[in-house]
């Protein structure tokens, strides 16, 4: 006699009976592009089915979520006025601040609402830092990345993400959350966050790529995509600061990563499946060439099984609609 694995492989009912992971809809983030325009809800080309939005549709697009399951939203502000030090991120008139507003005054504990802290959306010259030349200042910086957090911690955000990867930025941010009385806003670090080539379609987005001013890339400040060590590293140095929930960004070309954080680190993991691996599931559907709802549950539990407890993304939604996971 020989075992016989595939006997808890031969029906459907078997298979979910002894499935070792689950992907539920509480762990799931949607994220939103806000804009100014309150009635705005404008396509992204690069992001099929995702669009930038004002408060008036983002209310309604949240609602719906909700009765769907998801209960988390993480906002990224895009502005038309730019300047070198991203004043705008800290403006508490802001697009993401007049929709944090909204959002919790509708909807309140029931909607745990994310806001992303980084300059590259506000700054003219796209880089998470303020600029001197070609080297992207990383001191100079902390204090515009703290002011960002406090006028989103004011307006009601439940978690701010830092997402620019500036060293020392989590104890900045948190010392000036607390000088603030928001002891109880949470800190979502992105910490191992790669200097990837997925992040396209989110900079069309976002409009948040650099430009001619600056360093050409961001690879100064953004993580090698060689290393894992240098991922934990991170990670248990924002939680040192005093991080709550740690990330590692991109999600599925870093499975290993995601492991390494989650068994060093003792804090819940977050994975952000990225808008290129998001598009790159809408190009397989959209020629034939792959099942999307299929990709989509694939990619959520290889996640998942790697370690994240909170998986960020674009496809939350439609993963619940059509009953993917």
């Amino acid at each position: 006699m020989f075992d016989r694995p595939r006997r808890l492989r031969a029906t459907p009912a078997i298979r979910e009976l002894v499935a070792e992971t689950r992907v539920v809809s509480h762990q799931l983030v949607q994220p939103h592009f806000v804009v100014a325009d309150d009635r705005a809800d404008v396509p992204i080309p690069a992001l099929p089915g995702i669009s930038r939005m004002g408060s008036d549709v983002l209310r309604a697009r949240v609602a719906a979520d909700l009765e769907l399951g998801i209960r988390t939203a993480l906002l990224f502000g895009v502005v038309d006025q730019k300047d070198p030090r991203g004043s705008a991120g800290e403006d508490p008139q802001g697009p993401v601040q007049r929709a944090i507003r909204r959002l919790k005054r509708e909807f309140g504990e029931a909607l745990t609402v994310i806001a992303d802290v980084c300059l590259c959306t506000y700054t003219d010259h796209g880089h998470c830092g303020l600029i001197d030349g070609n080297h992207v200042l990383n001191d100079a910086s902390l204090p515009l990345l703290a002011r960002q957090s406090v006028s989103l911690a004011q307006a009601g955000a439940d978690l701010i993400a830092p997402s620019d990867m500036m060293d020392g930025r989590v104890r900045a941010i948190r010392e000036a959350l607390d000088q603030d009385g928001r002891t109880d806003v949470g800190i979502l670090a992105y910490s191992a966050k790669y200097a990837s080539n997925f992040y396209g379609p989110f900079r069309q987005a976002a409009d948040s790529a650099p430009r001619a001013q600056g360093p050409k890339d961001r690879r100064t400040y953004q993580m090698d995509y060689r290393n894992r060590a240098d991922a934990v590293r991170e990670a248990l140095l924002d939680q040192q600061e005093g991080a709550d929930l740690l990330m590692v960004k991109p999600a599925l070309a870093y499975l290993d990563v995601i492991a390494a954080v989650k068994a060093a680190a003792a804090r819940p993991i977050a994975a952000y499946l990225v808008s290129g691996e998001y598009a790159a599931v809408e190009a397989l559907a959209e020629k034939g060439l792959a099942d999307r709802g299929a990709l989509v549950h694939e990619h959520l539990h290889a996640v998942r099984r790697a370690g994240a407890d909170v998986l960020i993304t674009y496809h939350a939604r439609a993963a619940l609609q059509h009953r993917w996971i």
